[in-house]
């Protein structure tokens, strides 16, 4: 049995089973089978139901239906009903648990968990879940399949529900909604820290009594709801002002204790703000902090002592004051804030003071006498006073209720002494220019320079004045107390001049400050000394001076003439001329005496002008007869031009083209020549004329510039044709016209030149054929054959050269196809085949008129033609041919073997007795070709290809066949009977042939040529042409190809199948008129055949170039009364398109010139339109537009346009009148107003030009100065401001002052003003101190008590009333030293306030500021003060600075400079009570740095001198340390060094830098006699060599005080001359060079310092031009110098087409006038000849050792290295890449100074990268690449072209052998090909071909050398690092790469131009052949190219 069975609901078919129920085990398994399923079906009813079935087929083999049918309802019950129940996939586990996160670390809506299930059925399963309140946290989605994912569906918050319980469902398709397998779902929700601790309510405010014991203060507690250690809080204690170590807090059982475990103290601190912190345990994540703040408040209790809050340390009274006056106060108060007890004061026992117990105020018991001897010292009364605090309660007090204090009280004095000098005379001098501050010595003898006043205090303080006042001198002090040694001293050394005066006169005067009638005076007589101070001053500072070239000697050039104001040698007699220096200086003679300047060897080439023109030299003029001072003046020697050099042109021979009827040539023709001699002189002016030649009196040529013009048209017929001669190539249509043209130049004599001058006259079709007749008649039999001639029309053309006369003849109209002409000869015959049999016409034809026509060679609109008519009439014949059978089709393939049989004919007669003759008849035979065509007789002689039997009728093949020119041949066959009685019986039947195919002929063009035009810029795929070649062959498929110029072939498509020529690239018609290239057919045969044909394709313009002005913006001036219509200036502007497109039209933006300006739109002229007015307008930036092809392009929007500005600056009239601003209201001054300062500003204003005197004002004082006590002071011509001209002391009031104003115009514009002066009272004195005096050092006992009165400051105040009234206060030092020190505010006494400690410090320096109460503002004044505290005398002497800084001059006579070193300080000298011991004498001894033995010290003197000559140059700077001993013998100085702890170091940079104390932070400077020394504790580090020696940095605790270091520094002077860096300096510039561009600098250096290394550069001699060309317009010096930097910046424009390199020589002088020479080389480059080199380095890395990567590159490859640029990287993409650099340069050969090409560059770098690589790996060179990566186009040397062509005519001879041979025996078919061949239709004639005949040949850089995306392949291998591999450097090779084949891709055009050359090779790796090609090429040609770029500079 087979069973078929389908299920509709699975959607399968179930494969056949087949069962063999015959027997009986099969019926039983059946049987038992069947009742499995029927009790399942029992069960599962509803499901079975459910089901479908399809088809049951059954098949049985011997079995009954009842058997049948049984068994099919068992299987079927079977299959339907097994549904077996799906299972959830938990391998095995009973629940399922799955734990997260709560939120937010858990997301809403995140994927948690995956379900899985499995059904035995496969049925789709569906998950569910049973609704719970749990059941909400997740969401359920059935994917499909097996699985669902779980989401969550809600937040889960632990603390809020930590687990959750939910029940899953699992179903299938045969489940209903209430059947299904469940499963349990566990969610546990892990616990993170997401809850803050939280305080339980605590006391905020605690109050603790001050002294409190240490314990605890309050608990705190915190909760947190999060579980575990993130539950569990630890507590931290803040104070917010940083007291933490009062308070302290720790963790106990969760609870916080606050305890206290410092000292409170309420006077310190009364108030604590606490801050507890409870930070939970997390140990990972973020951690939660709770904050609690509480106030702890400190109680005060009674435990410290009053204190004085206001104490005045010193008091004044007047002696005669009455008894009860208050003298001063004191107030106390209660050391314990916060309770605050009264005070009661007490003074100790006095009979002269007491003070009241409550008020603390001091008042006087008796009568005061400051003379009386009692307790007083100096009218000093010390006071004691007690403050005692009153206890409120009866407690102890902790401390003492009692404090003292005390107070000084002095009483003043009376006055009744005068000031009093020691002499009455003092005599004096001083040398001229002596230093400020020198002083002057007295002539005389013993001098008492002494003055005196015994009074006391501000009685005895007077003041010193010279009177007259003046600048020179001064006297010090100013001031003084008592007694004085006064000193006269410089003031002004700028002012003490000899040259002057000698003498100087006046009295010194003392006057007392309270009283200035008291006063005393001596005389002073002052004598100056003159000194050598004044230089020599040159008459000029630059001489001039000319002489002619070729002078003789003894020639004078100049005179110098310097003059010094000193006297005797010192001035104008002492001066020598000497050291002439400069280029030519040798072959001058100066004459030291005189100045004067002669030639002393003539004839050399400096005195060439044509070789120098200028010479630069320098004198000297020394003082003191050739020993004192010198000044140095430059001479300018112009070399004066004498005409003795002919013009010269600039080329051998000139050429020029010249269309016949032309007045113009095609280019203008224009000679130039050049004359050495000087420019802008007659012997330079050049003047042209024809001298020579038939034809010179038809040209003109302007003497001025060399152009040449015919006078009229020539006509080519005409020409006397007697010089003809071949042009570089045969032309047959130009004739050659002979001039010779002469320039000569306009000096005496007069010099000429004459070059030779060739036009070549072409010709132009200009004369139409003609005809010898008109009208031509013949007549012809009926019968006349095929080809057989009629008649011969002839026509000529007088033009004189071929094509334009070749004629070519035509049959326009009648020939009714029985009748050609032979297109040459002007034949007419009978067309092949043709029937001129009447009868055979429709309407019998007599007559054939034709109308004949001839054409001349001329090409496109210039072909010319004429016409004539042929009448031809027809003669009737009777003739009856023969009848013969039809003939069949026959097949031959072509080249059939000659003599072949192809057929018999055989014909029949029914004449009797016939005599047939078969015969072939050749007029009714025809042919056709494979188009179909008929093929004439005279183009294939298909007939001679057969022979047929007269007789027999065989016809036999004789000839070889040719399939292409025929292939279909129908042979007339005649058979004519020759017995016939009456003429001739022909009878004709057609034999067809057709010819099978060979391939044996190649492919041809339908064109000989093509010549088609294209619009510049046409899109991409436009058509240009389409080229068809045609193959006669049967095999007709031909394949294009490009061939020609590259650059042509880029620009255009060609499709290979169809021939359609498109445009490919961007075609501009500027840059290209003509795109000419050939393409090649080639066929697909067996071999290949191919054909070549040429393309022209002419490229038409369009308006695609904007107009361009020519020059820059420019500034016109014009005046404001100019006239409307006054022209301005002329606007130039030009186009580079053509016809209207290159027409330019004016016009001008009407906002810009607000209607004042017009411009002609045709000349650009701009002028004038309306009245102008400056005042309104100054100034115009008129905006011109110049637009073309305006008249009919504009309104269509074809129009371009271009802007520029001009600006134009309206000059002034004075037609307006002044404007003063002057204060309104009265300028308020006061009476001590300053002399210098400004009262009141007056500003002007003039609407007129400011530039101009119409807009320059003059203010003056016209009247109300009475007294003239002011005075106008103008600032510029807007600005003036009055002062005061005298003192305004006394002099207050108003003042009314007329301001008078005036333009300086003509005629001028006045004005009148008014202002007002208020002149006031003014508190302008400041206090000054009397006594002491400033500097004052104080000596007090270290157990001086407290409140002594050390001295009384006292400051008086030259004002009156309040300003007068001076107080006393101390400023706060460093030290605090001022806290020991009190002053009181009113009389000034210094009193002690705290006890001293001389072993804490031993001396303080304090500062007493004295200050008035002045109005506005108060004045004031400082007094510093020294104080010692004496002590037992057991000290060595000290240094008190740690270095001394010192200067000799260099190269100084030994001994002539003394410095005297400063002296110590002797602790012990300083504690000296008795004034009359000595101190103990001090000796200096220089223990370390003068081992060379520069320096000698005198021991007791003090003195430093030097012993030996000094050089700074070698070393500048020494270190000397010095031992201050007061052991002079120094016997054991050397041993007792090292018990000091002194360590000498001498290494470098080992300085001592930081110092336990600095000792001499608060020191004085020391003076010597004549020097001051700057106290420093550190030096600035010099640039030069120092001698230096160090104290170690780890010796600095041992440092001993007794020894000092002296810091010697070596003076400068100028005994260097500069040194150039290198004596020679190369750069170079590019086209893209700017003008005014610095592109280089020269450099030298001086080892001098200061002033005297200061170099300027000057350039000296002619800026030479070697091998240049395009310089001629530069007639400026083409580049300058910085006189102070060296920098070379660029004076002209460089422009395409110049070429050559400069060469000059430049000056270095420093300020003595020595100097050094180096020679510059500037070259000139292309861009393209820069190499580019990528480092890994920054730029400042780079330039810092880019010196080292010059070097060695230009000794590694013997050339000049120039670097021309370092910048960023920048990658293709625009993006910069700041960790590499780019460096741009160039090289230059040593020998020619040829600029090497950038190949060469590569190539010298791969030769010698063995040598460099170390370098390259030391600079991180990542690449070497051109500059600018583009495909250059090299020009083929003369030695390269000749093997090309050598090459290529051997090729082609071998061609054109194959060729011959093939075609030899077809000649006869090629003879009128052949003859058309050799007419020249076509030929372009350029002025280009003309003179480059050459094809440039294609050369690829940098093939397999370097690549532009990548690294040099040779050198990098060394780099191989992943650090630096970019995506710039990944390049991916295959078979077919480019980076395997062609590494010089540098842009994206040259990309794509590569891939459309690469389909020209069918996707194959001949592009790299191919370039190979031209490389072989290159090698061949190396010495060649070389050698041509030896022989010429680079070309621009």
């Amino acid at each position: 049995m087979i069973l078929d069975i389908q299920h509709e609901n699975k959607g399968y078919r179930s494969n056949m089973v087949e069962c063999d129920l015959s027997c009986s085990s099969c019926r039983q398994q059946l049987s038992s089978g069947a009742h499995n399923i029927i009790m399942y079906k029992a069960k599962q009813s509803k499901a079975i139901a459910s089901l479908d079935y399809k088809k049951v087929r059954l098949k049985a083999h011997r079995c009954s239906p009842c058997q049948i049918l049984f068994a099919i309802l068992v299987i079927f019950i079977g299959l339907v009903a097994a549904n077996r129940p799906p299972r959830f996939a938990i391998d095995g586990q009973s629940e399922i648990v799955l734990r997260l996160k709560e939120s937010p670390e858990t997301r809403v809506g995140s994927h948690i968990y995956t379900l899985k299930g499995y059904d035995p059925d496969n049925d789709p399963l569906f998950f569910g879940k049973r609704n719970s309140h749990d059941s909400e946290i997740i969401r359920i989605e059935n994917t499909g399949g097996n699985e669902a994912k779980v989401f969550l569906a809600k937040e889960l918050d632990r603390e809020t529900q930590d687990e959750y319980a939910i029940v899953l469902t699992l179903t299938d398709s045969h489940y209903s909604d209430h059947n299904y397998v469940t499963q349990s779902f566990l969610l546990l929700v892990e616990d993170i820290n997401d809850n803050t601790p939280i305080f339980l309510p605590y006391p905020n405010a605690i109050e603790i009594p001050e002294g409190s014991a240490p314990g605890v203060i309050s608990t705190l507690e915190a909760t947190d709801a999060d579980e575990g250690a993130y539950g569990q809080v630890v507590y931290y204690l803040q104070e917010l002002d940083g007291d933490n170590d009062v308070f302290s807090i720790s963790t106990h059982q969760g609870k916080g204790i606050l305890r206290l475990q410092g000292e409170l103290d309420y006077e310190r601190k009364s108030l604590y703000q606490l801050r507890v912190l409870a930070i939970d345990r997390a140990n990972q994540g973020p951690v939660n902090t709770g904050t609690a703040a509480i106030l702890v408040k400190v109680k005060d209790i009674e435990d410290q002592p009053p204190e004085f809050v206001e104490v005045q340390a010193v008091a004044r009274i007047a002696e005669d004051a009455p008894v009860g006056t208050k003298v001063l106060r004191v107030r106390a108060i209660d050391g314990d804030r916060g309770i605050n007890n009264p005070i009661a004061y007490t003074l100790d026992g006095n009979d002269l003071f007491d003070i009241d117990t409550h008020t603390g105020v001091v008042y006087t018991l008796a009568v005061l006498d400051r003379e009386e001897e009692s307790d007083h010292v100096n009218g000093a009364h010390i006071l004691r006073i007690s403050a005692t605090e009153l206890s409120k309660t009866a407690e102890e007090p902790q401390a003492p209720a009692t404090v003292r204090t005390e107070v000084t009280i002095i009483v003043t004095d009376v006055n009744d002494e005068i000031p009093t000098f020691g002499e009455i005379i003092y005599r004096c001098e001083v040398n001229e220019n002596a230093q400020t501050n020198t002083p002057l010595n007295f002539i005389d003898g013993e001098v008492q320079n002494v003055v005196y006043d015994h009074d006391e205090g501000k009685n005895g303080t007077f003041r010193l004045f010279l009177d007259p006042p003046n600048d020179l001198f001064e006297i010090v002090p100013e001031l003084a107390v008592n007694e004085a040694n006064f000193m006269l001293r410089v003031k002004n050394s700028k002012s003490l001049d000899f040259e002057d005066f000698i003498e100087v006169n006046f009295t010194i005067f003392a006057r007392e400050i309270d009283e200035p009638t008291r006063w005393s005076s001596a005389h002073v007589q002052i004598f100056i000394r003159d000194q050598n101070d004044n230089f020599p001053e040159f008459t000029q500072a630059i001489y001039n001076a000319g002489v002619p070239e070729n002078s003789e000697q003894g020639t004078i050039i100049s005179k110098v003439e310097a003059i010094d104001i000193d006297s005797g040698d010192f001035g104008t007699m002492g001066i020598r001329y000497t050291n002439l220096r400069g280029g030519i200086a040798h072959l001058l003679h100066l004459n030291p005496i005189t100045g004067v300047i002669t030639i002393k060897t003539p004839g050399s080439a400096a005195f060439d002008r044509e070789i120098i023109s200028r010479h630069y030299l320098t004198v000297e003029a020394i003082d003191n007869v050739g020993q004192g001072n010198r000044n140095t003046a430059q001479i300018i020697l112009d070399i004066q031009d004498v005409n003795d050099n002919a013009p010269i042109f600039l080329h051998r021979q000139y050429e020029a083209k010249l269309l016949e009827n032309k007045a113009e040539f095609e280019t203008p023709l224009q000679v130039e020549a050049r004359d050495l001699d000087l420019n802008g002189t007659e012997n330079s002016q050049i003047t042209y004329e024809i001298v020579e030649g038939l034809y010179r009196m038809n040209f003109t040529i302007d003497p001025e510039s060399g152009l040449i013009r015919p006078l009229h048209y020539f006509d080519y017929e005409e020409l006397v044709d007697s010089h003809r001669h071949a042009v570089r190539q045969t032309n047959a249509d130009m004739r050659e016209i002979d001039l010779l043209v002469r320039a000569r130049d306009s000096g005496i004599p007069m010099l000429s030149t004459v070059v030779p001058v060739l036009i070549y006259l072409q010709d132009v079709n200009d004369n139409p054929p003609i005809f010898q007749k008109s009208f031509y008649a013949k007549t012809v039999p009926e019968d006349l054959p095929g080809g057989s001639s009629v008649l011969q029309v002839l026509a000529i053309d007088r033009d004189g050269s071929s094509p334009n006369n070749a004629i070519v003849y035509r049959i326009q109209t009648g020939a009714s196809d029985k009748f050609i002409i032979n297109s040459e000869t002007g034949v007419i015959t009978v067309a092949q085949g043709a029937n001129l049999d009447p009868d055979l016409t429709e309407s019998k034809r007599l007559i054939y008129t034709l109308n004949v026509l001839a054409l001349d060679g001329g090409l496109g609109n210039s072909q010319m033609m004429n016409t004539a008519t042929v009448n031809i009439s027809i003669k009737d014949v009777n003739n009856k041919p023969p009848v013969l059978q039809d003939l069949p089709t026959l097949k031959i393939v072509e080249n059939t073997p000659v003599g072949t049989l192809v057929y018999q004919v055989k014909a029949t007669d029914p004449d009797q007795n016939p005599i047939l003759r078969y015969k072939l008849n050749a007029a009714h035979s025809e042919a056709r070709n494979e188009e179909g065509a008929l093929v004439k007789i005279t183009e294939y002689d298909y007939l001679g290809a057969f022979d047929l039997d007269a007789i027999e009728g065989y016809l036999k093949v004789i000839k070889l066949l040719d399939r292409e020119k025929v292939e279909h041949i129908k042979l007339a066959i005649t058979v004519e009977d020759l017995a016939a009685a009456k003429g001739r019986q022909i009878v004709e039947a057609f034999l067809t042939i057709q010819i099978q195919d060979e391939n044996d002929n190649n492919p041809r063009f339908r064109q000989p040529f093509y010549r088609q035009t294209i619009t510049e810029n046409s899109i991409n795929g436009v058509l240009i042409a389409n080229v068809l070649a045609y193959d006669v062959d049967k095999n007709r498929t031909v394949s294009y190809a490009l061939e020609g110029n590259p650059i042509y072939r880029s620009l255009v498509h060609l499709d290979a199948q169809t021939g359609e020529i498109v445009v490919a690239n961007k075609i501009d018609h500027e840059q290209h008129q003509w795109l000419n290239f050939s393409v090649r057919a080639t066929d697909a045969g067996l071999p290949p055949r191919s054909a070549l044909v040429d393309v022209f394709v002419s490229v038409l313009d369009e308006n695609d170039n904007n107009p361009y002005f020519i020059g820059g913006s420019k500034n016109y001036t014009i005046s404001e009364s100019a006239a409307p219509g006054t022209r301005v200036a002329t606007v130039q502007a030009a186009d580079a398109d053509s016809g209207d497109f290159g027409k330019i039209t004016f016009l001008m933006d009407r906002i810009s010139s607000q209607g004042k300006f017009t411009i002609d739109a045709d000349t650009g002229v701009l002028s004038v339109a309306d009245k102008l007015d400056r005042e309104t307008k100054d100034s115009y930036n008129l905006v011109i537009e110049a637009w073309d092809n305006y008249q009919f392009g504009f309104l269509a929007g074809e129009s371009r346009n271009a802007f520029k500005q001009v600006f134009i600056n309206i000059l002034d009239e004075n037609d307006n009148e002044p404007e003063v601003s002057l204060p309104s209201s009265c300028i308020l001054i006061t009476e001590y107003h300053e002399l210098h300062e400004s009262i009141a500003s007056i500003v002007g204003r003039d609407a007129d030009d400011p530039a101009t005197p119409n807009g320059r004002l003059e203010f003056a004082i016209s009247k109300g100065n009475r007294d003239g006590l002011f005075e106008l002071r103008q600032l510029d011509p807007w600005n003036a401001q009055i002062y005061a001209s005298k003192t305004l002391r006394n002099q207050f009031g108003n003042y009314t002052l007329t301001i008078k104003t005036r333009d300086l115009g003509v005629p001028a514009n006045v004005v009148l003003n008014t202002l007002d002066i208020c002149v006031s009272d003014f508190n302008d004195h400041a206090p000054v101190f009397v006594r002491p005096l400033h500097n004052t050092t104080v000596r007090i006992p270290e157990n001086a008590t407290v409140g002594t009165m050390i001295l009384q400051a006292y400051a008086s105040d030259a004002d009156i009333g309040q300003n007068a009234l001076v107080r006393y206060r101390l400023k706060p030092d460093p030290l605090g030293s001022y806290k020991l020190f009190e002053i009181r505010p009113s009389t000034g006494e210094l009193l002690l306030k705290e006890r001293l400690n001389r072993n804490k410090q031993k001396m303080h320096e304090i500062r007493i500021e004295a200050y008035d109460q002045g109005l506005p503002t108060s004045l004031s004044t400082d007094l510093d003060l020294t104080i010692y505290v004496r002590n037992v005398n057991d000290y060595e002497p000290q240094f008190i600075v740690n270095e001394i800084s010192v200067n000799f001059t260099e190269h100084s006579d030994p001994g002539a400079e003394r410095i005297k070193l400063p002296d110590t300080v002797d602790k012990d000298e300083m504690d000296l009570d008795d004034p009359d011991e000595s101190p103990t004498q001090v000796c200096y001894f220089i223990l370390h740095g003068n081992e060379a033995g520069y320096f000698r010290l005198d021991p007791e003197t003090h003195v430093l001198t030097v012993e030996r000559e000094l050089d700074r140059e070698l070393i500048a700077n020494f270190t000397l340390y010095v031992k201050a001993t007061e052991n002079c013998a120094n016997d054991t100085l050397e041993h007792s060094l090292p018990g000091r702890g002194i360590e000498i170091d001498s290494k470098v940079n080992s300085r001592q830098t930081q110092m336990s104390y600095d000792r001499f932070k608060h020191s004085r400077h020391l003076r010597g006699p004549s020097l001051e020394y700057e106290m420093s504790t550190s030096a600035e580090p010099e640039a030069l060599l120092s001698y230096d020696s160090y104290v170690d940095a780890n010796s600095a605790e041992k440092l001993d005080s007794t020894v000092v270091c002296v810091r010697v520094r070596v003076l400068d002077i100028n005994d260097n001359p500069p040194k150039f860096r290198s004596k020679i300096f190369t750069g170079g510039i590019t086209t893209n060079a700017d003008f005014g561009q610095i592109f280089m600098r020269v450099e030298a250096f001086d080892p001098d310092e200061g002033d005297n290394a200061k170099i300027t550069y000057y350039q000296v001699g002619d800026i030479r031009q070697t091998l240049s060309e395009g310089l001629e317009n530069v007639r400026k010096e083409p580049f300058l110098i910085d006189r102070n930097t060296g920098d070379v910046q660029l004076n002209f424009d460089p422009q395409k087409g110049m070429k050559g390199y400069f060469d000059f020589m430049v000056l270095a002088n420093d300020t003595l006038g020595m100097r050094d020479v180096a020679h510059v080389f500037i070259y000139l480059l292309r861009e393209d000849q820069k190499v580019r080199i990528v480092f890994r380095l920054q730029p400042d890395e780079l330039r810092s050792r880019i010196d080292t990567f010059r070097d060695t590159l230009g000794n590694v490859t013997d050339s000049i290295v120039n670097i021309d640029e370092i910048k960023v990287h920048e990658n293709k993409d625009g993006s910069v890449d700041k960790t590499k650099t780019d460096l741009y340069m160039h090289l230059v050969e040593r020998e020619d100074n040829s600029i090497y090409e950038v190949s060469e560059v590569l190539k010298l770098i791969d030769t010698h990268i063995e040598s460099l690589d170390e370098l390259f790996k030391d600079l991180n060179v990542l690449d070497t690449q051109p500059a600018e990566a583009q495909l250059l186009m090299a020009s083929p040397t003369k030695g390269a072209l000749f093997v090309w062509l050598v090459f290529t005519n051997l090729f082609l001879a071998s061609l054109l052998v194959v060729t011959l041979a093939l075609c030899a025996s077809q000649r006869k078919g090629y003879k009128r090909q052949l003859r058309a061949a050799k007419v020249n239709i076509f030929r372009g004639h350029s002025s280009t071909s003309l003179q480059h005949p050459h094809e440039p040949a294609t050369r690829v850089p940098n093939t397999n050398k370097h690549s532009v995306q990548g690294s040099n392949p040779i050198w990098l291998k060394g780099y191989e690092n992943e650090w630096f591999k970019t995506e710039e450097t990944l390049s991916v090779g295959g078979q077919d790469s480019l980076d395997d084949n062609f590494l010089a891709i540098g842009t994206q055009d040259l990309r794509e131009t590569l891939k459309g050359t690469a389909k020209l090779f069918n996707n194959t790796n001949d592009l790299n052949r191919h370039f190979n090609l031209y490389n072989q090429i290159d090698k061949l040609t190396n010495n060649a190219q070389i050698l041509a770029r030896k022989l010429e500079t680079t070309e621009l």
